[in-house]
């Protein structure tokens, strides 16, 4: 399944978080269809976005936080949401969080605060074709249930296609770095233990100074290890 961070922190979240790499922009098969995710503001860069759609994903799944700023945010987040699903031709699954009286009250006391608490909340299943396909959630708990035909997929790019027929890809592209990101990428140095007899020593270093002549200085150890990764420990099957 998909392991992803949001790629850019809003605002005050960078206190805490940090940032995504491109390894999350890529949708994953599921037994219910290829299903792609972004987090909140993600959907105002239409890049990320772009990289779900260019690589055909048929369910969007999104979440924001509700319960934030009022009307106003569940107002701007219909319009992204629908736009979504129109432009990418898919299924719009949104969700959006509920803070009760009693868990507002805990955030803060100030009457005047709380207001910033409440609101904003929109839970819907979109069509590809932009329509609800259930009544949206705007206030309190609860679910939204709906059934997915997955032919109306197929209808909507029939008419209207942004990475296929209505594409331009000779004049309009995307360049999408989907690498996971590492924290470490150790020299050869650092990855060899230190050899105990002076014959071992020897070998090692005549060892070394052959890679090193044949390659230069900045060889690693996944050069000299074809099942090594860039982290310089030895990789089994890439785990998803």
């Amino acid at each position: 399944m998909l392991k992803r961070r949001k790629i850019t922190p809003t605002f005050h979240e960078r206190m805490l978080w940090g940032q995504g790499d491109g390894s999350g922009l890529v949708p994953v098969d599921t037994a219910v269809g290829r299903v792609g995710a972004l987090a909140c503001w993600e959907h105002y860069n239409p890049l990320a976005r772009y990289a779900l759609m260019a690589r055909h994903e048929e369910i969007h799944c999104s979440q924001f936080p509700g319960s934030l700023v009022g009307p106003i945010f569940a107002e701007q987040m219909e319009v992204t949401m629908r736009h979504h699903a129109l432009e990418s031709g898919c299924f719009v699954v949104n969700a959006t969080a509920w803070l009760t009286d009693a868990q507002v009250a805990s955030i803060t006391p100030d009457r005047g605060l709380q207001k910033a608490c409440r609101g904003g909340c929109y839970t819907a299943i979109i069509s590809p074709e932009g329509v609800h396909l259930a009544p949206p959630l705007r206030e309190g708990e609860g679910m939204v249930i709906a059934d997915l035909d997955m032919r109306l997929i197929t209808k909507r790019k029939r008419m209207m296609d942004s990475v296929g027929h209505y594409a331009r890809p000779e004049l309009l592209s995307l360049l999408h770095d989907a690498t996971p990101s590492a924290p470490l990428a150790a020299p050869l140095s650092e990855c060899v233990p230190n050899q105990k007899s002076v014959s071992h020593e020897f070998a090692h270093e005549s060892a070394h100074e052959s890679a090193h002549e044949s390659s230069g200085p900045d060889r690693t150890v996944s050069d000299l290890h074809p099942a090594a990764d860039h982290r310089g420990a030895v990789a089994g099957p890439a785990a998803r």
